[in-house]
This record gives structure tokens, C-alpha cells and sequence, in this order.
């Protein structure tokens, strides 16, 4: 019978989560071991910050310095997470990672992917309020609710030009 993959929380050097988790994505994507481990995760709040007058939406990590990784343990998947740069270890004890319980799952609500709504679709008119395009308005071209983006068409120089987003960094006109 084939092990269950379980919640187990991974801690890095401070700063690196998002590289630790797009590392371990990839290393999982290239020697095909979705069966071994399953999701890579960095809990994140979504909060309201006012920088320059303005309020932007803002991710904020809930446990710095921590990725939360859904694998089953084996020697293989506990050597690959465990030698990605800038992983510094498992939580548990030195010689055991200990996995999540459900009920701490269920708690930090790590499998119910908040679910992410935009008040914009395809089609519709949206002004950019971050980045090198700030102000400009757009028509929005495709909007990937996993990865959180939002690609928009600016007509600029008698151009249209596409740019990629974060969902914050658009707002309906």
C-alpha cells in the first residue's frame, strides 16, 4: 500500500521561501516525482497597505522563513527537499520531520486554497495602480487565478502591448 502524502513544514533561510518553493517545483517537475511530492506551499495573507497616499493590496507570508511542502516521506523525497538551496532543515525532531495533523491543516487552512476573486473578467477595462505602468488603463486579456496574475493590454504609442500583472495591480475603471 502506498504511503499518504502528509503536510510538512520545511524551514529556510529567511527571504528564500519563494525560492525554495519554485526550486522544489521544478526539481519536481523535471525528474517527474508529482507522485512523491505533491504541493508546494507558502501560506500567505492578502492585506491592505498605504504606501505614497495610495492602498494597494499586499502579500504578507504568515510564518517567514517556512514552506509548506505535501509529500510522502521517503529517502528520496526528504534528500531532495532537504538539499534545496537554502532549505535549512524539516520541523520535527532531528531525526524525524513530523507532519502537520489534520487538524492543524484544517487550522491554517493549508488545502482550502482561499479562493481569490477579482471584481474584473476578461473584456473589461481596468486601470494599472503599480509598476512601471501605473496609471494607464488596459483592456484584461486572460486572468490566472493560480498564479495570481492578470495579463492586460495597454494601447501606448499608438501600440498595444501586453503586460503581465499581479492581480492587485489592477482595479476595474
Amino acid at each position: 500500500m502506498a504511503e499518504q502524502a502528509m503536510w510538512y513544514v520545511v524551514h529556510t533561510y529567511s527571504g528564500y521561501e519563494n525560492k525554495v518553493a519554485q526550486d522544489l517545483s521544478t526539481m519536481v517537475e523535471n525528474r517527474r516525482l508529482q507522485d512523491l511530492i505533491s504541493e508546494v506551499r507558502i501560506p500567505v495573507e492578502v492585506v491592505p497597505e498605504i504606501k505614497d497616499g495610495k492602498e494597494r493590496m499586499v502579500e504578507h507570508k504568515l510564518f517567514p522563513g517556512y514552506v509548506l511542502v505535501k509529500m510522502v516521506m521517503t529517502d528520496e523525497s526528504w534528500y531532495i527537499v532537504r538539499n534545496t538551496r537554502g532549505v535549512t532543515g524539516f520541523v520535527g525532531t532531528s531525526t524525524k520531520p513530523i507532519p502537520l495533523t489534520q487538524e492543524e491543516v484544517d487550522r491554517l487552512g493549508v488545502e482550502s486554497a482561499s479562493e481569490i476573486s477579482v471584481d474584473y473578467e476578461q473584456g473589461d477595462n481596468v486601470e494599472i495602480t503599480a509598476g512601471p505602468l501605473e496609471g494607464f488603463v488596459g483592456v484584461v486579456e486572460s486572468i490566472d487565478l493560480e498564479k495570481r496574475l492578470v495579463k492586460v493590454k495597454v494601447s501606448m504609442f499608438g501600440r498595444d502591448t501586453s503586460a503581465e500583472l499581479e492581480l492587485s495591480q489592477a482595479k476595474p475603471v
